[in-house]
């Protein structure tokens, strides 16, 4: 894969993690339908590793772009 293109999908996991995100917050004094379940923390774990991935994805490629 160029740089471009891991630069671009970091992009696009950030925007779905964060989409996914602002749809999980709570709205109208009601808990997400994940809260108080056994899925509370694995949610958790999918959107730090979402966030890790696509920060990841876009150092190493601007790295990448601007070291050559």
């Amino acid at each position: 894969m160029s740089d471009v293109t891991i630069l671009v999908a970091g992009v696009v996991v950030l925007l779905i993690t964060a989409a996914f995100f602002w749809r999980c917050l709570p709205r109208d004094g009601k808990l997400y339908r994940f809260a108080d379940t056994e899925w509370e923390p694995y949610v958790g774990v999918a959107f730090c590793s979402g966030i890790a991935l696509a920060f990841t994805m876009i150092l190493s490629s601007v790295i990448n772009l601007y070291g050559t």
